[in-house]
């Protein structure tokens, strides 16, 4: 049974990709297309757990190159071929001014490349965006500040104003694919024209492909998020995709990475549940462990037999909350028989919100009082609540989470989840 969960960890994303691309063939052969409901948009009063998918990780969902060729393609493109090949010339003039960053660096194939592991790291993404940002070139990826945003306030301004426009993003992704969106609001009507570059042996960039995808929606938010949404939603893909177009301090990153991206907003009550100290128990629930055993060691949780070591558990539990042996004992599923805790998986539920760290304080006692900001693009939110999460970092690396308070601002806050047992 083990071996099995630990299969579906590791091959959980090529296997959804592959059924994807099942339903997607079964549905060019009866020539039928399934447009998404405008009413699915909308955030509702209580997110349900009918459509699970078995979680990797807690992470951001990133709209990956691969997962961007199931889109239906739209029809008709909004821009002329002699448009097309000017677009495709700037591309691979852009991504060859970058080709030193690659010349030593092995990037998958793009058939394959999701399914191994990527030797493009965090530093190199970042140097390729800053250089083709200082090429005047609109560019981001996850970890880096978006470079040039102006032309997208640019582009979105020309869009209220109803006049013709076009603007081109440059995202390179985790595994040092590049992918070039131009969007383009033209005649009343949105589309993205996207080219995908990967890289030959010796860092040489070649157009993978192209593909046109109708727009139904775009929205630059006060505080800089561009959301946007395709006419065509893929099975189990995000509703709508977004960059953070207004600069985010590296500290704030930082913190961000170290004690919120961890948690989540849907599958227990930390972040959703008003707490501290004197009612710590409220936020007990089994399947957090997973989720704080990965924040302590940067790795996925692996057990034997669906049991946790009471030891081992009650050392971190009690290291990242204000708990006692006693408490994780009553409401953590403990087993006398064995000393152990029964391990209970976390099941992903679809389009979860995120935290972004937006401001802090170092406090006197040496504690950190972070103000973060729930994102929430799948509705249209980068402000849909805001937490005020209290952690107080020792030395040797490790943290305690002291406190949490909530406040609802533009959504309701997620219910909670319930998590499976074996």
């Amino acid at each position: 049974m083990e071996d099995v969960k630990w299969l579906l960890k590791k091959w959980g994303f090529l296997i959804l990709m592959l059924l994807i691309a099942g339903v997607i063939c079964w549905g060019k052969l009866h020539t039928e297309k399934r447009k998404v409901a405008e009413e699915v948009w909308e955030p509702p009063a209580e997110i349900g757990d009918s459509e699970m998918i078995t979680e990797e990780e807690n992470d951001t969902e990133t709209f990956t190159d691969s997962a961007y060729w199931f889109i239906p393609q739209a029809g008709d493109c909004l821009i002329s071929e002699e448009e097309k090949e000017q677009l495709q010339s700037t591309v691979l003039s852009a991504a060859e001014s970058v080709k030193e960053i690659y010349k030593n660096v092995i990037i998958k194939d793009a058939a394959n490349y999701s399914s191994g592991v990527s030797e493009f790291t965090s530093e190199q993404r970042k140097t390729v965006v800053e250089q083709l940002g200082a090429a005047g070139l609109v560019s981001v990826e996850e970890d880096t500040n978006m470079q040039n945003p102006e032309k997208i306030e640019i582009f979105y301004a020309d869009y209220l104003n109803r006049q013709d426009s076009m603007v081109t993003v440059f995202q390179v992704q985790r595994d040092g694919l590049i992918g070039a969106f131009t969007f383009i609001y033209r005649k009343g009507e949105l589309q993205t024209y996207y080219i995908g570059i990967r890289w030959k042996e010796g860092g040489m960039p070649e157009i993978q492909g192209t593909s046109v995808n109708n727009v139904a929606e775009i929205k630059l938010t006060e505080k800089g998020y561009f959301i946007y949404a395709y006419e065509y939603v893929i099975a189990h893909a995000s509703l709508r995709q977004y960059w953070r177009i207004e600069p985010l301090s590296e500290e704030c990153r930082k913190l961000t990475q170290e004690y919120i991206s961890g948690l989540s907003y849907v599958n227990y009550n930390v972040l959703v549940t008003n707490w501290d100290r004197s009612n710590v128990e409220d936020i007990l629930m089994p399947c957090m462990y997973e989720d704080i055993y990965r924040i302590y060691t940067g790795e996925n949780l692996k057990t034997k037999d669906w049991k946790i070591p009471a030891e081992e558990y009650e050392r971190i539990m009690t290291t990242y909350f204000p708990v006692s042996v006693e408490q994780l004992r009553e409401k953590c599923g403990y087993d006398e028989g064995s000393n152990s805790y029964e391990y209970e998986m976390i099941y992903a539920r679809p389009y979860p919100p995120f935290g972004e760290v937006v401001d802090y304080t170092k406090n006197a006692d040496g504690t950190l009082t972070l103000i973060v900001d729930g994102v929430w693009p799948d509705y249209n939110s980068d402000l849909a609540f805001r937490n005020t999460v209290v952690v107080q970092p020792f030395e040797d690396g490790t943290f305690r989470y002291l406190s949490n308070s909530i406040e609802q601002i533009e959504l309701e806050l997620p219910s909670i989840a319930k998590t499976q047992q074996r």
